[in-house]
């Protein structure tokens, strides 16, 4: 059995950060370099993302697009690290609620770290 953590740091966590550059780029118009300062990434991991080569495997609903795009738009307007942890659980756990944990990885245990029981 692997763990909600793992699915979702291995699989979710890149198909995040791929959009949420996405975002920050088509809808704010920030560059890859600034892009990568707020996400604290290096410019080439941001390319990375952009083109498919990291987190390309998982289309979010579009309520899921919504959530990254809110974290977005907070990130830009500055947030400290408390915060920008606190939002990246967020929306972790708004894409365990929307299902597709349960949809792809259905023999993955439930996030009992997040304090969420009904996460699943």
């Amino acid at each position: 059995m692997k763990t909600t953590c793992e699915v979702m740091v291995q699989r979710v966590l890149p198909a995040i950060r791929a959009e949420l550059a996405r975002c920050m780029i088509a809808v704010h118009g920030k560059s890859q370099q600034e892009v990568a300062e707020v996400l604290e990434l290096s410019r080439a991991a941001v390319s990375q993302y952009l083109n498919d080569k990291r987190g390309a495997e998982i289309d979010f609903s579009e309520d899921a697009q919504q959530e990254i795009k809110r974290f977005a738009a907070s990130l830009l307007e500055g947030m400290n690290s408390r915060e920008q942890v606190a939002g990246m659980c967020n929306v972790c756990k708004f894409v365990q609620r929307s299902g597709w944990l349960n949809k792809n990885e259905p023999d993955t245990g439930y996030c009992i770290l997040c304090g969420d029981d009904e996460v699943r």
